[in-house]
């Protein structure tokens, strides 16, 4: 099972990721994890929320640049090492990465992922019986 991260393109100018940020406080929405990736000219917010459809649809609302991609968010255990172990066992089933990032929910470590190959990466995940996240 997938869930939906929502992308967000920013100029890089103050207050930018300040603006989106506000917007979706005000309508109480959570942000469960967050994640910025940067050039010169701007930047893309990657965000996993409370609501997601209702984040969208209300960045869509304000003509703010983002779109809906499906990625893979799996429990990871927080101990040394376990964090390579897994990103092994899909560098050994040949699944290319595009972008990852963590984050920590309730004591647990959690991995997001995206990959256009999630028919293998399920295969992992069923096969070394990880616990998928569900936002």
């Amino acid at each position: 099972m997938t869930i939906n991260q929502i992308s967000i393109f920013l100029e890089n100018k103050f207050g930018k990721l300040n603006e989106i940020l506000s917007i979706l406080s005000k309508e109480n929405i959570r942000i469960i994890a967050a994640t910025v990736a940067d050039t010169s000219d701007y930047g893309i917010l990657r965000i996993i929320t409370s609501d997601q459809q209702k984040a969208y649809n209300l960045l869509k609302e304000k003509q703010v640049s983002a779109n809906l991609s499906e990625v893979i968010a799996i429990e990871i255990d927080p101990s040394i090492g376990k964090f390579a172990e897994t990103i092994e066992l899909f560098t050994q089933a040949g699944i290319e990465i595009e972008y990852m990032y963590c984050f920590s929910v309730n004591h647990k470590a959690m991995l997001v992922l995206r990959t256009k190959n999630l028919e293998t990466a399920f295969e992992v995940i069923r096969k070394n019986n990880m616990i998928i996240f569900n936002s």
